[in-house]
Order: structure tokens, then C-alpha cells, then sequence
């Protein structure tokens, strides 16, 4: 049966619909196939959705961990910059402590030189009698007997042991008129081979025992036993006001070595303004006490007067 007009124009339009209906799912088919066939590094063409779905995932995931890897590395960083401005700032208050602990001795020792004295206060004939090791209760009494005899006043070096064991010679010394004197703690003559604290527990110790027996008296020098002087003692000595005290006659007396001797090696020549060394401890201090009545004597003949050890006004 042949077609008529009308059958063959409704034939063409369906065939118009249907071609445009696969042109809309063509249209449609072409971003997913196009999403799936990209640059090195992500899935292959034709490839399913649900790979597209977990390479997107992956990204995600990559992209998270490197945030984070960079936040800790960031947080690593900052601690470790803190820590170092922290230690920088510590050594800096190190450094800072240090130079005014070491301007603060510089000025303490303004005050009060660091040289070890061994002159006389006093132009001329000028004296300073020095009495050392004590107090004893045995020679102590004697030697104050004949000072006050002679109208002398000389100056106690005591050990602080001593001190503190007969604090009440310690108060007729002072009680005369005469100047203490430290004379360390315990009287180590290798302090100068010891630490710089134990010069000082040594230094300050001695001190405190000697004004615990005398409060308000002052201790206004410091000398070192046998003479074993250090920079570090001398300064730790002037810090705490005290001046460093020599000699510049040393008749030995310690040793006994006779009153002849004795007598001989004070009376000979004697330097301007000698600081002269006796004993009244450690020991059998006879001869000390017979040199000094006839010394003292001697010397107000010959016009000396007798004063204190140089002290520099702090």
C-alpha cells in the first residue's frame, strides 16, 4: 500500500526525535568520558566512574597529608626557633649576670685596694706590732699584759676556731683597744692551692666567728695564713671591707728559734713604717712574750710610734 503525504512527514519527524535524542546522550556521555581521559598522573579513558571517585579521593587525602606534614614541620620549626631564642635569651642573662657579678667586685675592690699592705699608718717612726694564731688562753692574756704595759696597741690576726672557742679573749683584745683581724677559719696554709669557694667558706667563716665574740666590733683586715695570698682571697676579702694585711719584718718567733734570734731579727734594720709579726698561738709562745718586753721598750726609745696597719678609707 503506498504512503500518503502525511505518513511519509510523520516518519521524518521521528526520525528527527530520535536523532536528536541520541545527539542529548551523546551530549551527555561526552563530559564523563572527557573527566576520565586526563593529563599523566590520573585514570585511563573509558575508565570507570568509580575509579575517577577514588583517584579524587587519593588527591584529597595526598593534599591533607602535605598540609599537615607542612603544619608539623611548621610546628617543628617554630618550637625549635622558640627554643633557640630561649637559649640565646639564657646565655644573654648569663652573660649579663656574670658582667655585673664581676663589675660588682670590680667596685667592691674600688673601695678597698687589692694590694696586700704592709706599712704603718704614719710618717716617720711609725710601727704596726701584728700578734698572730690566737687567741690562746694561755699566751693571749700574757702578750695583752705587756702590750698595756707599753701603752702599745697592736693588731690580732685570730684564727676562727679560736674565736669561737674563747670568745671572751676575743673581747679583752678588743675590749684594750686593739684591731681584729681574719685570720681564715681554720688556718690552711695551701689555701692558695684550693678552690676559689673554699677560700671564700674560709675567708667569711673566719670573720663571722670573730664578730659572733664581739658583735658591732669591726673586722677591718684580712691576712692569709702563712701568707699564701691568692687574687680570688684578696678580692673576696676586700668585698666583704676587709684589707689584705701583710708584713714586712718576720722575726720567726714561731719557730722558736730563740730569744736571741728574735731580738736580732726585729731590732736590725728596719724598713719605713714596718708592720712587724709576732705569735700568741700554735704553740709554746714563751719567747714571743719575753722578745716583746724588751722590744716594745726598745722601740718607744728610739722614738717609733706605735699605730695600725694602713687601711684605705672605703
Amino acid at each position: 500500500m503506498g504512503m500518503t503525504t502525511s505518513s511519509v512527514r510523520r516518519r521524518r519527524a521521528g526520525s528527527a526525535v530520535t536523532a536528536a535524542v541520541l545527539g542529548l546522550l551523546a551530549a551527555a556521555a561526552a563530559p564523563a568520558l572527557a573527566a576520565t581521559d586526563g593529563p599523566a598522573g590520573h585514570p585511563a579513558a573509558g575508565a570507570p566512574a568509580g575509579s575517577a571517585h577514588g583517584a579524587a579521593r587519593t588527591e584529597a587525602r595526598t593534599t591533607a597529608r602535605g598540609a599537615q606534614g607542612s603544619a608539623h614541620a611548621a610546628a617543628r620549626t617554630e618550637a625549635h626557633t622558640t627554643a633557640r631564642g630561649a637559649q640565646g635569651s639564657a646565655h644573654a642573662a648569663a652573660r649579663t649576670e656574670a658582667h655585673t657579678t664581676a663589675r660588682g667586685a670590680v667596685e667592691g675592690a674600688a673601695r678597698t685596694p687589692l694590694g696586700i699592705t704592709r706599712l704603718a699608718q704614719g710618717p716617720g717612726h711609725a710601727v704596726a706590732i701584728t700578734i698572730d694564731d690566737g687567741p690562746d688562753p694561755r699566751w693571749t692574756p700574757q702578750v695583752l699584759q705587756v702590750l698595756r704595759k707599753n701603752h702599745v696597741k697592736a693588731t690580732f690576726c685570730m684564727i676562727g676556731t679560736n674565736a669561737q672557742k674563747y670568745p671572751e679573749l676575743v673581747r679583752a683584745v678588743a675590749a684594750d683597744g686593739h684591731r681584729l683581724c681574719d685570720h681564715s677559719a681554720d688556718h690552711d696554709v695551701t689555701m692558695d692551692h684550693k678552690p676559689v669557694a673554699y677560700q671564700r667558706k674560709q675567708i667569711l667563716d673566719g670573720k663571722a666567728m670573730i664578730q659572733k665574740a664581739v658583735p658591732g666590733v669591726a673586722v677591718d683586715y684580712y691576712r692569709a695564713p702563712g701568707g699564701a695570698f691568692t687574687p680570688d682571697s684578696r678580692a673576696v676579702a676586700t668585698e666583704s671591707g676587709m684589707q689584705p694585711l701583710g708584713w714586712s719584718v718576720d722575726p720567726k718567733d714561731w719557730s722558736r728559734p730563740g730569744l736571741p734570734a728574735i731580738v736580732s731579727a726585729v731590732e736590725g734594720k728596719l724598713p719605713q713604717q714596718p708592720t712587724v709579726l709576732f705569735h700568741d698561738g700554735g704553740g709554746d709562745r714563751s719567747e714571743t712574750v719575753a722578745a716583746l718586753k724588751q722590744y716594745l721598750p726598745w722601740l718607744s726609745a728610739r722614738g717609733y710610734a706605735f699605730t695600725f696597719p694602713v687601711r684605705a678609707t672605703p
